[in-house]
């Protein structure tokens, strides 16, 4: 299995099930941005307790590999578990976030975007994605982080927000890291 081929899967088993959910992570900062390896798709998921069991049933075990425990405790305290596709290696990260303003706001400025050649996903904004980057950099300082987010801009710099990240980044202290960016935009070759 591709990973489009995953992706298009569990997109189409969250929509079937009814699910709000985005696509985030580097799956999206390569959608906007620029092109690099990934082996897994990171996914927002709005799962209620009650809908666990058939959103696991989804993903017959002859084929992935999920665990109905996992899923519950990350429902159940905010998290996230994997759902595993043995056979190419490819992962997907489902994120139950917690309930926060920046998070109910994520959701309300998803966008639908043409994923394939004949089907539609919603994905994270491309600001929305830049602010995860950058928290992910902050808890772990991964270069690969910035490279997507200067990607992003780099590609669709023209079309993004930059009045909501600068509010958003002062929000989530996360403001050294955008000026940061931002000056290494500013230089050649940055």
């Amino acid at each position: 299995m591709e990973q489009s081929e995953l992706l298009r899967y569990v997109v189409t088993a969250l929509e079937r099930l009814g699910l709000r959910y985005f696509v985030t992570g580097s799956t999206v900062t390569i959608f906007f941005g620029e092109p690099r390896f990934t082996n897994d798709i990171d996914i927002v998921v709005s799962l209620p307790a009650t809908a666990v069991s058939e959103f696991c049933r989804q993903f017959p075990e002859e084929e992935f590999y999920v665990s109905d425990e996992a899923a519950r405790d990350a429902v159940r305290y905010r998290s996230q578990f994997n759902i595993i596709h043995p056979g190419s290696g490819l992962k997907i990260d489902v994120i139950v976030p917690p309930a926060t303003e920046f998070n109910r706001l994520r959701f309300q400025r998803a966008q639908r975007v043409h994923a394939g050649p004949d089907w539609d996903a919603t994905f994270s904004s491309p600001e929305d994605a830049i602010m995860m980057k950058m928290k992910y950099f902050q808890e772990g300082g991964s270069e690969k982080h910035l490279r997507d987010i200067t990607g992003v801009l780099r590609t669709s710099g023209e079309k993004i927000d930059m009045a909501y990240i600068e509010q958003w980044a002062a929000t989530l202290n996360l403001t050294a890291i955008w000026q940061s960016i931002l000056a290494r935009m500013s230089t050649p070759g940055g």
